[in-house]
């Protein structure tokens, strides 16, 4: 099993950073790229199950959230039929931790999953690098 790992510290409280990742409809709030997210089945944007259809960068992307905490602030999502990267068993989850010097948040995004040996180090760093361009993206978000 391959694991994909990102962390960062925001300056806002965790809180203000979670009320923002929370809602798994919320996605292209805070990536940059073109992208469009909309849940199925008219279920909430935080209702564990729930399917979320992206088009980001001409890419249709379908992830189902798997678990959410608000005390914990965390969810975790896999790919809701076939997977867009070269890889099984993915799952991945993006936490929000209070960092209490300072109130402000500890953020971390990995990932878990299978793949070609020869494949691992490369998917690994990509999808590592895509962890911190979308938590950057998420932080000029909250900088507005």
């Amino acid at each position: 099993m391959a694991r994909a790992y990102y962390s960062t510290v925001f300056e806002q409280p965790a809180g203000e950073v979670w009320k923002i990742i929370r809602d798994f409809n919320n996605y292209p709030v805070w990536v940059h790229g073109e992208g469009t997210s909309e849940i199925e089945d008219g279920r909430s944007g935080d209702s564990v199950g729930a399917v979320r259809s992206l088009l980001y960068r001409e890419r249709r992307i379908r992830q189902r959230l798997l678990a959410q905490s608000d005390v914990e602030c965390f969810q975790t999502y896999e790919f809701a039929g076939p997977a867009t990267l070269p890889v099984t068993d993915f799952k991945a989850t993006l936490r929000v931790t209070p960092v209490i010097d300072g109130n402000r948040a500890f953020v971390e995004w990995w990932a878990n999953f299978d793949c070609e040996a020869t494949a691992r180090a490369e998917l690994t760093q990509t999808l590592a690098g895509w962890f911190e361009t979308w938590l950057e993206s998420l932080r000029d978000a909250m900088a507005v």
